[in-house]
Formats: structure tokens, C-alpha cells, sequence
């Protein structure tokens, strides 16, 4: 079996809500890795995530230790990131064992092919500033300049602040299905001139099975208020599930 999730955003919201977030993933991994072959977290696991040299935010423990125990058992945990979680610096593949993609990955798992992303820069040539904000997030100048100009507390500060506005935003647009159509858009066009079986999306905090001829789309939804996951089992089908404690 393979398994994807994305948007938990664990650390998010108040006290309560985190710590109800985080026990619910970590219940989700174990039961998860009874079976799986490999996990992939479609990003934004993290509600922010910044690494700046050897530091990373404090707060997560049991998560990492989950992830070694996972990846001990020799289950493969893969992890693209999202919005939330790009700034990276090798942490995840040092001491977790895991691996690492940076951009939107095609996989192949038993014979079928699944494309997966997180989703948050496609389709987007319309939006001039959701643009120019993806180029700005993604520069590894930029990143340099503000490592150097602010220090790494004032980062983090800065973060979760942007991280929970970020949130609110999605909040407080009432979510439908429309939500995920520039998605489904990419993935029709991406399709044209690939062979690609199963698209897996996340972002849109809106689980979605959708279905049109050949094209296949899963949207995963976000782990805050009702967890969404996904899974391919060995004959190469692809199901949203939702998760129950």
C-alpha cells in the first residue's frame, strides 16, 4: 500500500487544536505503517517550517522520532513541500532518513503512474502576485539576505504569523469543489502529452475525488478539523479516505 497526505499543518492554531492535530497524524502514521510501502506528504505538514544552518523550529520531536521509526522499518517516507514548509536544509534526510523532492514528482507504484504536488504555484499565470510572492518564497538569494538580516527568532516569529493569517484566509473563503478546477485544469492539459493514471493534490484544504473519462484527481483536504488521506492499494487503485481515531 501507498499512502499520501498533505496540509496538516501541525503547530497551527491554539493550544488544543495542535495538540489534537499532532496526536491524530502520529496515530495516522502508525496505523499507516502496518502496511505501507511508502508514505508521501504532499506538503504543508508543517504550518511553518524553517531551517536556517543546523536549527530548526523546537516543538516537533515526536513527529521526527515518528518519522525515524518509519523510515526504520524500512517503509520509504517521502516528502514534497508546500507552501508552508519549503525552507529546508537537509534536516528531514539527515536524521529522519527520508526523502526529499523539491518539485512536483511522477512515481510509479504498482505499474501505475501517480503524479503528485502539492499544488500551490500551477495554474497561476493569471495571478501576477501569487507569482511574483512563489518567486519571492523560492529564491535562494532571498533566502541568504533574510538568514543573514533577521535573526532566526524573529524568523520564526515572523512565520507563524504569516502561517496563521494564511489559514484564516482559507477559512473564511467558503470552500467548494470550484476550489480545486485549477488543479483539475493542470492536470487535464498535463495529461494530454503524459501517461499519467492518478493525479494527487493537495493545498485546496478541499477533499475531492473527481473523475472524467481517463483523468483521475485526488485532493487530500486538510488534517485540522477532518483529516483526509489517501491510498493506492496493490492493484493499483486509488481511494480518499477519511481518517477516524
Amino acid at each position: 500500500m501507498v499512502y499520501f497526505a498533505s496540509d496538516v499543518h501541525l503547530g497551527g492554531g491554539d493550544g488544543p487544536t495542535a495538540c489534537r492535530t499532532e496526536r491524530r497524524f502520529l496515530a495516522w502514521l502508525d496505523r499507516a505503517a502496518g502496511d505501507a510501502e511508502a508514505i508521501c506528504l504532499a506538503g504543508d505538514i508543517f504550518d511553518f517550517w524553517f531551517e536556517a544552518g543546523d536549527r530548526i523550529p523546537d516543538g516537533f520531536d515526536r513527529v521526527l522520532e515518528k518519522f525515524r521509526e518509519v523510515t526504520a522499518r524500512g517503509i520509504e517516507l517521502i516528502f514534497l513541500p508546500g507552501n508552508h514548509d519549503m525552507w529546508l536544509n537537509g534536516c528531514f534526510e539527515r536524521t529522519c532518513g527520508m526523502r526529499v523532492c523539491t518539485s512536483p514528482q511522477l512515481f510509479e507504484f504498482y505499474g501505475k503512474r501517480i503524479f503528485v504536488a502539492h499544488g500551490d504555484n500551477m495554474n497561476i499565470a493569471g495571478k501576477p502576485f501569487l507569482r511574483l510572492l512563489n518567486a519571492c518564497f523560492r529564491s535562494r538569494n532571498l533566502r541568504r539576505v533574510f538568514e543573514r538580516a533577521v535573526p532566526y527568532g524573529r524568523i520564526l516569529q515572523f512565520g507563524r504569523w504569516w502561517s496563521a493569517g494564511s489559514r484564516r484566509s482559507h477559512g473564511e473563503v467558503k470552500c467548494s469543489a470550484a476550489v480545486t478546477e485549477p488543479l483539475i485544469d493542470y492536470a487535464r492539459r498535463y495529461a494530454a502529452t503524459h501517461r499519467v493514471d492518478h493525479f494527487v493534490f493537495g493545498h485546496m484544504h478541499f477533499p475531492r475525488d473527481y473523475r472524467d473519462g481517463a483523468l483521475h484527481t485526488v485532493h487530500l483536504g486538510e488534517w485540522t478539523e477532518d483529516p483526509w488521506y489517501a491510498v493506492l492499494n496493490e492493484r493499483g487503485e486509488l481511494t480518499l479516505e477519511k481518517f477516524e481515531l
